[in-house]
């Protein structure tokens, strides 16, 4: 999860500086993934992490012998992390956008 986020940053900082009117290769050519791309599957991993703790607080909550409740706990914090961690991603790509935005054309 990390690494996507750093690679969605790295994305913004290099749409910035083309956006600021300075050289950058675009992301293609310095082997970096498409934005859209990286952000989706993000997403989907967060979803599925929310899912796996879902799943996990149900099967406790059931008496299921199977799973234990350090096991549920685990998975809500994994997921609470990452939720909070694609909520700052998604303030970053806002604030990026307000900015430019704002820019005189």
């Amino acid at each position: 999860m990390n690494n996507d986020i750093a690679r969605i940053l790295a994305e913004m900082r290099n749409h910035a500086i083309v956006a600021q009117g300075r050289s950058m290769a675009p992301a293609q050519e310095t082997g970096g993934a498409d934005f859209s791309a990286l952000l989706k599957q993000s997403i989907e991993k967060v979803n599925d992490l929310q899912k796996t703790s879902q799943h996990l607080t149900r099967a406790v909550e059931l008496g299921d012998p199977n799973v234990s409740i350090s096991d549920a706990m685990i998975a809500m914090q994994k997921s609470s992390l990452a939720f909070e961690a694609m909520v700052q991603v998604r303030n970053k790509v806002v604030s990026a956008y307000q900015e430019i935005m704002s820019m005189p054309v």
